[in-house]
């Protein structure tokens, strides 16, 4: 495991203007209850804010002219797989992801979010929740990193 890489990944902390956060249930874990917010891995070449723009709008539909990026973490994020997911997932190359995750502000209505609108869909359910649940919804290897995005974002939500 120590010899495999993290891969390079972005994800989107995206807030309504009730200051509630978008998160959707993994269409490929429906046997537990895991709730997200929008991530995804990072093309070769790709500029991170572009990629958070088109991960953002492939998970949820999300047109960017009702989206504006607002703050980026100072600094990405790691997490690894637990044991029995690596060599799962991303065809093995991977222990973990690295993550930079931004902040956005959604100006749309609920009817703008589509799941659908990427094939195939990442989730299969959505809501708005509010921030400090992040941590409760999410795998337990991830929650470290939603309470570190929670406390970086926390003033301008």
């Amino acid at each position: 495991m120590k010899e495999l890489g993290y891969r390079p990944c972005v994800g989107v902390m995206l807030i309504n203007s009730q200051g509630k956060v978008f998160v959707g249930r993994r269409i490929d874990n429906r046997e537990g209850d895991w709730w997200q917010m929008p991530q995804g891995g990072v093309d070769k070449g790709e500029d991170l804010e572009a990629a958070a723009l088109r991960e953002l709008g492939e998970e949820t539909g999300a047109r960017s002219e009702h989206v504006t990026l607002l703050k980026r973490m100072e600094k990405p994020m790691r997490y690894d797989l637990p044991d029995e997911l690596i060599g799962k997932l991303w065809g093995g190359k991977y222990r973990g992801q690295e993550q930079v995750w931004y902040l956005a502000r959604f100006a749309g209505s609920d009817a703008d979010i589509d799941l659908e609108a990427h094939d195939p869909p990442e989730f299969c359910e959505w809501k708005w929740v509010a921030p400090e649940q992040l941590p409760e919804l999410i795998v337990p290897f991830k929650k470290r990193v939603y309470h570190a995005v929670v406390e970086a974002f926390r003033d301008l939500i």
